[in-house]
Formats: structure tokens, sequence, C-alpha cells
């Protein structure tokens, strides 16, 4: 039987597979069952309603660069948290940036550094582990390692 998955990673386009790989490997280091699709909010939008109202994640990385509109439609589909990756693309990732972090008041989306998606994971597993103790404590001993 397969794990349920806790975090869905996406991002418009398969161009951006190395800056979803590394939230991906973050996650599956910590034991987070976790998902990639590339899914299109402007290319695909049917197709990415559909997937985030059938997902069982609990918490979206959404990656995004240019327009970076992603985070912000996957953040209007629902309740569960987004966490936005900027991508650099053009003017070194400013423009995507300033589009996750300018959301309308009632739709926030969390948002880390340009091309950080490690710490999109590691913002994803915090958030799990506020109701998963063993979590907690992979994530405890990761950052210990780190010192």
């Amino acid at each position: 039987m397969s794990q349920r998955v806790s975090v869905a990673i996406l991002a418009g386009s398969k161009s951006d597979q190395s800056i979803t790989d590394e939230a991906a490997k973050v996650l599956t280091e910590l034991g987070v069952p976790n998902e990639v699709k590339f899914l299109s909010a402007h290319r695909n939008p049917d197709g990415l309603r559909e997937y985030v109202s059938k997902s069982e994640a609990r918490v979206f990385i959404a990656v995004a660069g240019l327009a970076a509109h992603l985070p912000g439609v996957v953040a209007s589909m629902g309740l569960r948290p987004v966490i936005g990756v900027p991508v650099a693309v053009k003017l070194n990732g400013l423009d995507s940036l300033l589009s996750i972090v300018q959301m309308p008041p009632g739709v926030p989306v969390a948002c880390v550094g340009i091309d950080n998606a490690r710490n999109a994971g590691i913002l994803a597993a915090e958030i799990l582990a506020l109701s998963d103790a063993a979590l907690a404590e992979r994530l405890s001993k990761m950052r210990e390692a780190w010192r």
C-alpha cells in the first residue's frame, strides 16, 4: 500500500524540474510522502483545478517563474497552505518574487527565496510537524546536522 501524499510539488513546466527536485529531495529525506506534477495555470487550468481538488496533499509547493501565477491560482482553489518558489527566469527572479508575494487579502501564499525549493520543502515539513511529533524530531535532527 502506498503512502498518501502529504505535499504536492507543482510547476507549470518540466523546465523547472531541477527546482522541484530540490523540494522533493528534502521532503524524501525527512520521510514526508510527496509527489511532483507539472500543470500550468495558463496552459492547463482545468487539469490544474482537477488535480488540486482531488489531491490529498495537506500542503502545496508551487514553483513559478515569469508571471508566477501558479501559487496564487492554487491558493485560490482551497484552504490548504501554499508555498511559492519564485524562479529566476527573467529579471533575476525579482518579477516572480513580486508576483508571488503581492497576493490580495484573503488569498495568502507563503514565499521562499528565489530558486530556493529546499527551503520550501523544509517549510512544508514544519507545517506538517505541528501535528506530527516524529516529523518534528526528524526536522530537529536535520537542523542539528547543519550546525
